[in-house]
Formats: structure tokens, C-alpha cells, sequence
């Protein structure tokens, strides 16, 4: 696993509550939790450590967290900010078993340059995340769409993205991801909104 992933902790034993907390983040630390299947594990972080290295992650990045000697391999659930201060004041994480199955929400990211918009068209991501299921190790970032194929007026199903291994949708298959409109249509369509709400505006007139 990535360094960028990694994280060193320290169990939190004592001092718990807001006066505790306010010391901790005075002293350069973040109160933070494990929530695990079936107990937690409070603990503390390093600010500096985490605020640099929690811009590499993700709702599905896995994370190694190391407390004492003991590895957890978790997902980021939350996280509380200062945004007045810039400072983290807590994190939350969900502790995952490796060979068991998890679901969880992924991001939708479109790659390619669609047949389309080189015809006048304009691509609109409809669909920007999707339940899967899956395990630990198998867990994505994001769910890459290429939508390099699509045409004018035509749109994509989630029926026809490409899944990686491992990996399974628990969402509805005919949900559209993206689509390719002409701006000719979308200003047509505007046009004839208006027109319809003049028109009804004016019969309630009378």
C-alpha cells in the first residue's frame, strides 16, 4: 500500500470529552475513532501527517492505519473542520475485514473525449456516484466511464459501463450516466417552457 495511505496512530486511553479534545489539537494531535464491526477504537493522529496526506483520499480509498503494532485496514467515514482555523478537530473511520464483502458509494468519473461534442454536442454527466458491492481489496477509487463512443442525442446507460473485476452494482441499470445534447435542442426545449408558462399565465388571467 501507498506510504500516502498509510497512517501512524496512538490508542487514546484517557483525558475523553471537549476539554480533552481542545488539548489534543493543541499539541498537534486529531481525536479520531475505529469503528469496527463490532466495538471501536479511539485514538489520535498527527495533524500535520494527516492534513498532508488526506488529500490522496477517497470515500472508497482503502487506508492502513497502524496503532501500536497492530494494522487496520479502514475507510474514511468523516471528518470534522475548523474551516475558520483550517484545522481538522476529528475523523472518523470504518474498519474493514479483508475476505468479507462490503458496499459502499463510488464516484462516476467520465474519461474520453465523446464522438459528440465534436459534432456541436455537449456532454452532461448525469450520474455522478453508484452503490457497489465488493471486497476490500477489490474496492475501486472511483468508477471510470469512458464515454469516448458517444454520440449526439445519445445517452449511456449503466447497463453498458464497463464493471472491473470484482466488483458489483447494486444500482438500478438503467439509470443514465451521461449523455450528449445539442445546445439547438436544450435552447429549444427552454423556448418552449417559456411559451407554456406565458400560455398558462394567461388563461389564469382570465
Amino acid at each position: 500500500m501507498s506510504d500516502k495511505r498509510s497512517l501512524t496512530a496512538v490508542e487514546r486511553t484517557e483525558d475523553f470529552g471537549s476539554a480533552g479534545s481542545r488539548r489534543l489539537l493543541r499539541s498537534g494531535r486529531i481525536p479520531a475513532v475505529i469503528y469496527g464491526k463490532e466495538e471501536h477504537l479511539h485514538i489520535t493522529l498527527d495533524a500535520h501527517e494527516f492534513t498532508y496526506k488526506m488529500r490522496h483520499f477517497t470515500e472508497t480509498a482503502l487506508l492502513q492505519i497502524m496503532v501500536g503494532k497492530k494494522k487496520h485496514e479502514c475507510l474514511m467515514k468523516s471528518y470534522q473542520e475548523d474551516l475558520i482555523r483550517g484545522q481538522i478537530k476529528h475523523v472518523d473511520f470504518y474498519e474493514v475485514t479483508r475476505g468479507q464483502t462490503l458496499r459502499t458509494m463510488v464516484s462516476i468519473t467520465l474519461v474520453g473525449t465523446p464522438i459528440g461534442t465534436r459534432e456541436g454536442g455537449v456532454l452532461e454527466q448525469v450520474l455522478y456516484e453508484t452503490e457497489i458491492e465488493c471486497l476490500p481489496q477489490n474496492l475501486p477509487e472511483t468508477l471510470q466511464v469512458d464515454v469516448s463512443a458517444l454520440g449526439v442525442n445519445h445517452s449511456l446507460p449503466l447497463s453498458e459501463v464497463a464493471i472491473p473485476a470484482g466488483v458489483k452494482l447494486l444500482d438500478d441499470m438503467n439509470k443514465t450516466v451521461a449523455s450528449v445534447k445539442t445546445v439547438r435542442v436544450e435552447v429549444e426545449e427552454e423556448e418552449e417552457t417559456e411559451t407554456e408558462e406565458v400560455a398558462e399565465e394567461a388563461e389564469s388571467e382570465e
